[in-house]
């Protein structure tokens, strides 16, 4: 969290590369954001809902603070389309999370206790 306040609070973090600088800053942040949920969900283990459940929330939430934070700093701006954009990077993470080939969270070898070691 604290690396994305450190960037969050940067006046331009331009590279000049114009479209191309859009892109990769929108791939940034879905990518930071669901880094912060797969965190999140492995610190809050056990494998659990609830456990998905608060990681998805905390990490929402921060990307809307992050927004809100941006709005202070000169030479940015918050837009609700990059909390949608962290949305889409917890999305993936946690469809990776639950997919078969990263240990299938909430797959049936993982129900409480039965994960094979």
């Amino acid at each position: 969290m604290s690396l994305i306040f450190f960037l969050s609070a940067q006046p331009d973090l331009s590279s000049g590369l114009g479209v191309w600088d859009l892109v990769l800053r929108k791939l940034a942040h879905a990518f930071l954001f669901g880094a912060l949920t797969l965190l999140w969900l492995r610190a809050l283990g056990p494998e659990t809902p609830r456990a998905l459940f608060w990681s998805v929330t905390i990490s929402f939430i921060y990307a809307m603070t992050d927004e809100l934070h941006q709005t202070f700093v000169p030479g940015r701006s918050g837009r609700p389309v990059d909390v949608g954009v962290d949305s889409v990077g917890i999305v993936i993470a946690i469809l990776i999370a639950r997919s078969q080939r990263f240990g299938g969270f909430f797959g049936s070898s993982t129900a409480a206790g039965t994960r094979s070691r």
